[in-house]
């Protein structure tokens, strides 16, 4: 259940048709220090990723526009001394051999390679990101090209940022992506499930964390896509907990927001279940009344409609609840002008999915209007609730933090949940929650 190499092939040669007499650049990530000689686990670049495979850091490919037509990787010299302390260095031949590319050489080569070869290019298309540093290399190469010029070699006249033509591209999923993220759900699903199964009060909330890191990790999936959210109680209102530090007491709602990343493609699962394993009439409610607003929004999931309408249909629930549980007041129409909803539910219904957690793309057009859910793009569906202690709202609703959150492929007549094995109703829910104790 991999992305096969000659995807990556493929999606060279269609860039190379987008892209004209024109040259892109794309740089691989560096390892990033944690301590001393100690590093993080390295993980590539998303955009070099998608181009390649290719899983060695530094790395970077030329792809040749025009006349040229061609794909250059240029990588870490093979050195078999290295290779004793941190593994297998493929090397230029075999990189070239193994992952499609007409050249490959040492990356020690590149500078004087590079100055030549974005002589034959009036433009360089590159991701234009925060890394000033690739940047910096590229004006180095420009600068020394322009050295060059009496010996008949031109400079590039301009930079274009390569995510205008690569995330359109990277927004819409191929039936091999769509696979690996269903796998990649699948296993968070068994995650969650595992972490419903073996809660239950005074454990804390870091052990539930391990039990969700063993499952994926004994599925094959290495890395969780994000710092997994294990918020209990009150814990479950910060939208971003991450501590996942504290007692999970017996009355606590669990929050949990969490999914592996599978061969460089994420899931994105979130669960919201009692630590005891049943809910408080006022628990109860309110996660009814989220699971209603999710189905209303993934209801809206559909090619043609637009990504603003599982937003709007799920809100359109929330406020209707709010102003039935006593937490808003007014008419849908004034609670929405006055944005009173704000104080409960605070965040957008969904983010597109892919190799990035929060994956590339737009989410509305040059005019300002909501995109158009295309076929395979893939999106997640997240309404919540989240209440805060306050004296105009009453005890029983304090420190009630709900979200559910499924990953969602859009097609042509609706939509498919990825994370459909992952329990969400009311019955289901608490049937599971520890049940490994029974």
């Amino acid at each position: 259940m991999k992305i096969d190499k000659k995807t990556f092939y493929a999606r060279r040669k269609e860039l190379l048709g987008k892209i004209g007499n024109s040259v892109a650049i794309l740089f691989n990530a560096s390892e990033v220090t944690r301590n001393r000689d100690s590093h993080y686990k390295f993980r590539s670049d998303s955009y070099f990723q998608y181009f390649s495979g290719f899983p060695e850091a530094n790395s970077i490919i030329f792809m040749l526009g025009g006349k040229e037509q061609r794909s250059i990787i240029f990588c870490q010299t093979k050195d078999k001394d290295k290779e004793i302390w941190n593994g297998h260095i493929y090397g230029p031949e075999l990189a070239a051999k193994e992952f499609m590319f007409d050249e490959a050489y040492n990356l020690d080569q590149i500078n004087e390679i590079a100055t030549k070869l974005i002589g034959k290019f009036p433009k360089i298309y590159t991701v234009i990101d925060n890394n000033f540093s690739h940047q910096s290399t590229i004006h180095a190469w420009i600068d020394n090209n322009k050295k060059l010029k009496r010996s008949g070699y031109k400079s590039p006249e301009m930079i274009i940022d390569l995510a205008s033509i690569v995330d359109p591209m990277r927004c819409v999923k191929s039936e091999n992506e769509i696979a690996v993220m269903q796998h990649a759900a699948d296993i968070s699903s068994k995650a969650h499930i595992r972490a419903m199964q073996y809660s239950k009060p005074q454990l804390f909330e870091y052990q539930v964390e391990a039990e969700l890191i063993h499952e994926f990790m004994i599925n094959g999936a290495a890395d969780p896509a994000y710092l997994s959210i294990v918020a209990s109680g009150i814990n479950g209102c910060t939208l971003h907990y991450i501590d996942n530090n504290s007692k999970m007491k017996n009355g606590d709602l669990l929050l949990i927001d969490a999914g592996c990343e599978f061969d460089a493609y994420a899931s994105d699962i979130t669960r919201t279940f009692p630590v005891n394993g049943k809910f408080t009439p006022v628990q109860k409610d309110l996660y009814q009344l989220v699971l209603n607003s999710q189905k209303a929004a993934i209801a809206k999931v559909k090619a043609g409609n637009s990504f603003s309408d599982p937003h709007n249909a799920a809100l359109d629930t929330l406020i209707d609840g709010f102003i039935q549980l006593g937490l808003c007041q007014g008419t849908q129409a004034e609670v929405k002008e006055n944005e009173s909803y704000k104080e409960f539910f605070m965040h957008r219904t969904s983010h597109w999915l892919g190799m990035d957690v929060h994956d590339v793309g737009d989410y509305v057009d040059e005019d300002g209007k909501s995109i158009i859910l295309e076929n395979n793009n893939v999106l997640t569906i997240e309404p919540g609730c989240y209440i805060q202690p306050s004296e105009k709202i009453p005890k029983e609703f304090w420190g009630i933090g709900i979200r559910i959150e499924d990953d969602v492929r859009v097609k042509a007549n609706g939509c498919e949940v990825l994370s459909h094995k992952a329990p969400k109703e009311v019955k289901e829910i608490e049937s599971l929650v520890g049940s490994i104790y029974d």
